[in-house]
């Protein structure tokens, strides 16, 4: 799955703000980020970062469920965000879990979470899924 994403698949905003999958399955998505880089101007982890990172993850999950229901292609349609805590420096690691996965969408919750384990973002994300 990494070859496929950093092939491309993830596409340029991902690479160029670092993020790396490090698990993928249809029931759990498991990615990073580096804070420095992404970070508004007061030294905090941006919040559109955060959700970049979060639709990224969710959208992965959505295509590999799609594959499952000859669907493979994910186009984001919505996504929220609750920011609950700042993050300065590291890594931030988002977890990403199927709440709806149907034949036409599919929804995923995120949580971002700091490099000491605590709970920085909170996202859903939910995917139109469309066939070839």
């Amino acid at each position: 799955m990494q070859h496929l994403f950093t092939s491309n698949g993830g596409g340029a905003l991902a690479e160029r703000m670092g993020i790396a999958i490090t698990e993928a399955s249809a029931e759990r998505v498991v990615g990073t980020m580096p804070v420095e880089g992404n970070t508004q101007p007061y030294g905090l982890l941006h919040g559109g970062a955060s959700c970049v990172l979060a639709e990224t993850l969710g959208s992965v999950g959505a295509v590999m469920h799609g594959q499952t229901v000859d669907r493979p292609f994910a186009v984001g349609v919505d996504i929220n965000a609750t920011h609950h805590k700042a993050a300065r420096s590291g890594l931030v690691t988002g977890v990403a879990l199927p709440v709806h996965r149907g034949r036409a969408v599919a929804t995923y919750e995120v949580v971002l979470t700091d490099e000491s384990g605590e709970r920085v973002c909170t996202a859903r994300i939910t995917c139109l899924l469309r066939g070839a």
